[in-house]
């Protein structure tokens, strides 16, 4: 129901998952991704919130490959079919992880890729995890990606929020030189371009102005958001029909890729330091 004020301000808490499907809602209203939607190409790079905005888009999640858990930093516990990175074309997606090279090279000057990360700082850089050697196969084709084409989001939520600046986290981190882990070892690598919170996609959504009010929270709002928004009665009424349609969302991808990873694996042989192949500890699960 509109509630009738000239001016309003309301008050949103967002959980992680929930943030998600903001940033991805978000994402579909800018006129570039509309217009690679329509008659261009879309390059998803997979991860939990890209997967959320490839269900928005065109309805299908992709397959999770790492993730952060409460073990640490880990992968899928099997091979799956379904795609860890997608090329939308003219509105239609397919799978692209056999042809990552070709389908990057062919992106042209217009066409939108969008990636996630695992750390954003206050002044709009982001980098990604990789836990892989050379970051596998995904990790061949980033730097092109980044390089090809102009418009490259980053979609994020606040949860990876960062002190500090990426630059110099980066200097601290590298794979090869973590003697133990939770998980597999991962190094870091910048990212850039545009980087799209559920702050940003909020503005992205409604004529608004959006300000974060708190971080964190209990009983599933750990990690979440409490945010201001302040506009026309409409336009805020837009932003709260679009959070209450996306309320108890679940994280994005894949089910069955959504297992991770228990030693042995034969992902293990790559995965340098873990703790759990090393048989330090048993899993939390």
């Amino acid at each position: 129901m509109l509630l009738y004020y000239d001016n309003m301000r309301a008050q949103i808490t967002l959980t992680t998952n929930e943030a998600k499907r903001v940033i991805a809602k978000g994402i579909s209203q800018l006129p570039s991704v509309k217009k690679a939607l329509r008659s261009g190409k879309i390059f998803l790079k997979g991860g939990t919130t890209v997967s959320a905005v490839c269900e928005e888009l065109v309805g299908k999640p992709l397959r999770i490959s790492g993730r952060v858990t409460p073990n640490g930093t880990k992968t899928g516990q099997v091979e799956l079919k379904g795609f860890h990175c997608a090329l939308i074309e003219n509105g239609v997606v397919r799978d692209s992880d056999s042809s990552l090279e070709e389908t990057v090279a062919g992106l042209e000057a217009e066409d939108v890729g969008i990636i996630g990360a695992n750390a954003i700082d206050a002044y709009g850089n982001a980098a990604l995890f990789y836990g892989a050697p050379l970051g596998g196969l995904p990790g061949r084709i980033i730097s092109g990606l980044i390089s090809e084409i102009k418009e490259v989001i980053v979609a994020a939520s606040l949860e990876k929020l960062v002190p500090g600046s990426i630059s110099d986290i980066i200097r601290s981190a590298g794979r090869k030189s973590t003697n133990v882990a939770m998980g597999m070892a991962v190094g870091l690598i910048p990212i850039g371009k545009r980087v799209i919170t559920e702050k940003d996609a909020i503005a992205l959504i409604a004529d608004v102005t959006c300000s974060v009010l708190g971080k964190g929270g209990i009983l599933g709002a750990e990690g979440g958001t409490t945010l201001i928004i302040d506009g026309k009665s409409r336009e805020v009424q837009r932003v709260l029909d679009v959070v209450f349609s996306i309320k108890g969302s679940q994280v994005s991808g894949i089910s069955e890729s959504l297992i991770e990873c228990s030693p042995p694996h034969e992902k293990c042989r790559i995965h340098r330091a873990c703790m759990y192949k090393l048989g330090k500890k048993p899993t939390l699960s």
